[in-house]
């Protein structure tokens, strides 16, 4: 084996490897290794033979070995040192020399694994560049920082006069807190500035480290130390309270809590009678024991009455056409509604301006019921009420409520007692006047625990709700400044007392062409998003959409309108997916029945003349109000055979009183003035009269059917068919008058959706004809009468054409 030498070029050396699992030994570290190991050993005793032929140190290749695969770079070590370890072992002192770049295995004596080597040399350039110094000094500062951190003062000198830069960085092989793989990172950098300038990195990573545990561990000791001081004086308050309590007769279970909830009650914004309410309620917890259960509802009152935002209010957005575009973005139609929300606006706004915000205590807080059929967007508008005003929303469901208690709180004695839902409502928005919607308040009903509709009478009277108690709270709370929107689908199942104090808004559905919009602008973007796709994949045709709206569905509202765009969307997405079809798709009227099926409302106009319901005598189209908006109403009626001796009135199609009486009337005046009318009302004597509303699941009652039973009845008994395209609605008095009905823009609605052209109302309502949209009056012709003899004027067909009917059909 070759001498070593301080010449610069590289020479081969031949040494017996000492594997080094789990350790990393770097130039200038002198080391303990456990000659215990089979390997080691073999490794020492085989440099110790080569040693004896040489005359010098024996020597051996440090190679980490990490996971059984060695590294590339080794270090040469010389053995100082064969001896005992402290505890009791063999071992053998080593100190590391130079590197080495291992190279290919050779023979060599002993047991030992031998390889070639070849040094590595390293270089550093002389004098120092400045960078170069900067670096071992700022190595330096860190490596004093962390020795003085660790008490390791003997040690700071003499890092301190290391010069040399190649051994410097190789000092922090000693650094007990890098990993194998950090220092076999330092062994294979060969370049002495790099290996500085990562051992500096590593040194302060570690330093940072170091301080934010300090800094966890510091925060941790501190906030021990804290709780420890505040338990013991804590216990010592308890001890002395205890014995003051004991002195003055009270029981040892007042709580300290107290004390803080009357703090808690000195420094919250509260109203003046709410703050002395809250500190008698305080008073009581004091001389209350923690076993009482007085304690506890006494808590929890509090608890609600610091949580009420008392003072607190948002200020509305006085920018009136704004809101005004707020609500014309978000809802199409329903102008009576946006005018109102306007109007209130706009009072709200010069009232602020002229000082007049609170007038007698009571501020300008508005109560308005939007009644209308499901699915006109009477819920989703209180949504935007608020947006527009810049108000927080809270909605209340009152449907299906049956307890004064969910309206008005329950007394503090009940276990479990809470305030009512009005409460909570104003609680859940933070502020004292946010827009509060009560929906489906016609669905609230009464039983032995009271009526909720009779508790809502304080809550929804301007002049007296600016005082509102509610049973859990018992103190008054201010609703005057709040929006109170009820919504309802019946105005009649509204107790009166109730409506009364309610500013009624109706909505009566959309036309037509306003499902279209709406469709268009609202609900078929909406449903493209849920479906996955997007405006630019599946367009709609207008004509496609408007087929949609009239054929396929016949509401006031567009909830169905809404879930058939929905499944037309599914299926369009599902045969893409399946490779049936290809995107972009526009859809138009031709394949919405591949898409959706059939039609299911075809107008009664569309049909066969000889399938519509009017082919025959007898049978008269009428126009009614359900719970659901507008709908036509069909009234058959026959004569029976006079030998079945079945005479009389029988009537059918669950009705009610009211319209049974209507019936009678219709066919006592057909009775009376038959031979005026020129009708055969002798059949009428001896045959059975028996009048049918199909649709018989569904009850019926209101008097509006009059006109529409006395037509089908003439119709029947002159043999003359009633008109197709003609529907009426009226109540008729025995004498023949014509009288006033309700729900006319809901029925020409209806009537204008069924496919209808011309309709007959009351005289006296035709003032209602204002509230009907124009473009459904345009394809309307409307006939006002006041007599019972126009109606059969207009409504029967005329003989000739009766004549002719059957070689038509």
């Amino acid at each position: 084996m070759a001498a070593e030498s301080g010449e610069s070029m590289e020479f081969t050396l031949v040494l017996p490897v000492l594997p080094l699992d789990g350790q990393v030994v770097l130039p200038g570290m002198v080391v303990p290794l456990d000659l215990s190991d089979a390997e080691i050993r073999a490794a020492v005793e085989a440099a110790q033979a080569a040693a004896r032929a040489e005359s010098g140190k024996p020597k051996v290749l440090l190679v980490p070995r990490i996971d059984g695969t060695y590294a590339k770079t080794g270090v040469l070590g010389t053995v100082e040192q064969v001896g005992r370890l402290a505890d009791g072992d063999p071992g053998a002192l080593v100190k590391g020399r130079h590197r080495v770049r291992i190279g290919a295995g050779t023979t060599g004596p002993g047991a030992a694994l031998w390889v070639e080597g070849a040094r590595v040399e390293e270089t550093v350039p002389e004098p120092l560049p400045g960078q170069v110094t900067d670096l071992v000094k700022e190595y330096k500062a860190l490596a004093t920082t962390w020795l003085r951190k660790r008490g390791a003062w003997q040690v700071v000198d003499r890092v301190q006069a290391i010069d040399d830069v190649s051994a410097l960085a190789d000092n922090s092989g000693y650094s007990p807190f890098l990993t194998t793989d950090q220092k076999t990172e330092l062994l294979e950098t060969t370049d002495p500035v790099a290996r500085l300038r990562l051992a500096a990195q590593q040194l302060r990573d570690h330093l940072a480290e170091q301080d934010v545990a300090e800094t966890i561990a510091k925060d941790v000791q501190e906030g021990v130390d804290k709780q420890q001081r505040e338990f013991l004086l804590r216990r010592q308050l308890e001890a002395v309270r205890k014995e003051l309590r004991e002195l003055n007769g009270d029981g040892p279970d007042a709580a300290e809590e107290s004390d803080d909830y009357r703090a808690r009650v000195e420094a919250a914004d509260l109203p003046e009678r709410v703050r002395e309410a809250a500190l008698k309620e305080v008073e009581k917890l004091e001389r209350s024991s923690d076993q009482s259960p007085e304690g506890s509802w006494i808590r929890t009152w509090l608890d609600t009455v610091l949580e009420m935002p008392w003072n607190e209010r948002t200020e509305d957005a006085y920018d009136i056409q704004g809101a005004k575009e707020i609500l014309d973005a978000e809802h199409a139609g329903l102008d009576d509604v946006k005018a109102r929300i306007t109007e209130y606006l706009a009072v709200r706004k010069r009232r602020g301006e002229r000082g007049l915000g609170v007038i007698g205590g009571r501020r300008g807080g508005a109560v308005l019921a939007l009644v209308g059929p499901p699915g006109v967007g009477k819920t989703s508008l209180g949504e935007s009420v608020a947006h527009a005003m810049g108000r927080k929303f809270v909605r209340v469901a009152l449907g299906g409520v049956r307890d004064e208690a969910e309206i008005r709180g329950h007394r503090r004695t009940y276990v479990g007692a809470l305030p009512g839902r009005i409460v909570r409502a104003v609680k859940e928005a933070g502020s004292m006047n946010p827009v509060v919607l009560l929906d489906e308040i016609d669905k609230v009903g009464s039983d032995f625990r009271g009526d909720p509709a009779a508790a809502l009478l304080e809550v929804l009277d301007p002049a007296q709700n600016h005082t509102f108690r509610d049973h859990y709270l018992e103190v008054e709370l201010d609703l005057s400044d709040v929006v109170f929107l009820a919504t309802a689908n019946v105005l009649e199942a509204i107790p009166e007392a109730l409506a009364d104090r309610m500013e009624i808004v109706r909505l009566d559905g959309y036309t037509e062409d306003e499902k279209v919009v709406i469709a268009r602008d609202h609900l078929l973007p909406r449903q493209l998003e849920r479906a996955g796709l997007t405006g630019d994949e599946v367009t709609l045709e207008e004509g496609a959409l408007r087929k949609l709206a009239g054929e396929y569905t016949r509401e006031a509202g567009v909830r169905t309108l809404e879930r058939t765009v929905a499944r037309l969307l599914r299926k369009v997405a599902a045969q893409h997916e399946l490779g049936e079809r290809e995107l972009p798709f526009t859809v138009r009227e031709e394949d919405l029945r591949g898409l959706v099926g059939r039609p299911h409302h075809v107008p009664e106009s569309a049909q066969d003349p000889a399938e519509r319901r009017t082919a025959v005598p007898g049978v008269a189209t009428g126009l009614a109000v359900t719970g659901a908006g507008g709908d036509v109403l069909y009234v058959e009626a026959s004569l029976a055979d006079p030998e079945t001796g079945a005479a009389g009135l029988t009537l059918t199609g669950q009705l009610g009183d009211v319209m049974k009486e209507s019936a009678q009337i219709a066919l006592s005046f057909l009775r009376s003035h038959g031979a005026e009318l020129e009708l055969p009302v002798a059949d009428l004597k001896d045959r059975g009269v028996h009048i049918h509303f199909p649709a018989g699941a569904v009850p019926k009652d209101g008097p509006s059917a009059g006109v529409t039973m006395t037509t089908a009845l003439a119709s029947l008994l002159s043999g003359r068919l009633v008109r197709t395209d003609v529907a009426m609605t009226g109540e008729v008095s025995l004498t023949g008058r014509v009288l006033p009905i309700g729900g006319v823009k809901q029925k020409l609605l209806a009537a204008h959706r069924a496919g209808v052209t011309t309709v007959i109302i009351p005289k006296r309502n035709e003032a209602d004809l204002d509230d009907v949209p124009a473009e459904v009056l345009e394809k309307l012709d409307v006939h006002a009468v006041t007599d019972v003899r126009q109606v059969l004027e207009l409504a029967l067909a005329p003989a000739a054409t009766m004549a002719e009917a059957p070689v038509a059909a």
